[in-house]
């Protein structure tokens, strides 16, 4: 096989297949036949047999009535992250901080191409609204997180982000112009933090700043979110926007004293 930029010369490509198999179930796809997961991961049926019967041998998918389902053995992977990278000890501290003081929610979150992904999360919110559980992913031009992180982009990574990305209305207020978010961007930038309201769901109002790490290098976002009608960018700005900012600071000096974090943030 020829070496590209993404696939090295010893990649695996049945690892790699039974990996976007496990990714393929959500909550919109919880169980499915061996012909919709063949669909869904783009894989012949024979292949996507031969990994599903490889994950259900390992514990990982199990099977009812020829419909294949996650297993909770799964979760053990997510743990091992969580524990390894001490997200509970480094980072959950300053978002429940964050959250004793102003209530709502607070979160950390990285970019993983186009969309963010929630590396740690606290909450206080129990009303229905789009889960931000740790390891949730969402569309990045529609979060103030994913906001804040696409805005530290080099200018070229940013026109091709636009140029590529599909630009979903998940509200009837989600940008979906690429020249105005292409602004929005820049303003982020900017001014050091990104604020949105009712772009990935309605009644939801938030505001994230970068952590950088000793280099300068926006490694993840910090935000925190409230009920759109209960707070608005103004009152984020002159009540939150501080705290937020020393708590991005001090996981930013946590990262310096573990390395470990910093490189599972950067990538």
């Amino acid at each position: 096989m020829a070496e590209t930029p993404d696939k090295p010369a010893e990649f695996v490509e049945a690892l790699a297949k039974g990996i976007a198999i496990l990714e393929s179930f959500d909550a919109n796809n919880p169980e499915m036949t061996l012909s919709e997961v063949s669909r869904r991961v783009g894989l012949s049926p024979a292949a996507a047999r031969r990994s599903l019967i490889t994950l259900e041998a390992l514990g990982y998918i199990g099977r009812k009535d020829k419909r294949f389902h996650l297993r909770p053995k799964l979760m053990a992977l997510g743990s091992a992250f969580y524990f390894s990278a001490r997200i509970d000890e480094i980072l959950q501290e300053d978002l429940r901080e964050i959250v004793a003081r102003f209530g709502d929610a607070s979160s950390v979150g990285t970019l993983d191409g186009g969309e963010v992904i929630y590396v740690a999360h606290h909450s206080v919110q129990r009303a229905r609204r789009a889960a931000a559980v740790a390891g949730a992913r969402y569309p990045a031009y529609a979060t103030s997180m994913g906001r804040v992180l696409l805005s530290a982009l080099p200018d070229d990574r940013i026109d091709a982000y636009l140029a590529s990305a599909q630009l979903t209305a998940l509200t009837s207020r989600t940008c979906t112009d690429p020249v105005q978010l292409r602004q929005a961007l820049l303003t982020a930038r900017q001014d050091g933090y990104a604020i949105t309201t009712d772009q990935l769901d309605y009644g939801i109002t938030a505001m994230a700043v970068p952590i950088r790490d000793q280099d300068g290098t926006t490694v993840a976002a910090l935000n925190t979110s409230g009920y759109t009608g209960i707070v608005t960018p103004e009152t984020l700005i002159a009540e939150r926007l501080p705290a937020l900012q020393r708590a991005a600071s001090h996981i930013a000096f946590q990262l310096t004293r573990y390395p470990t974090l910093r490189a599972v943030l950067g990538g």
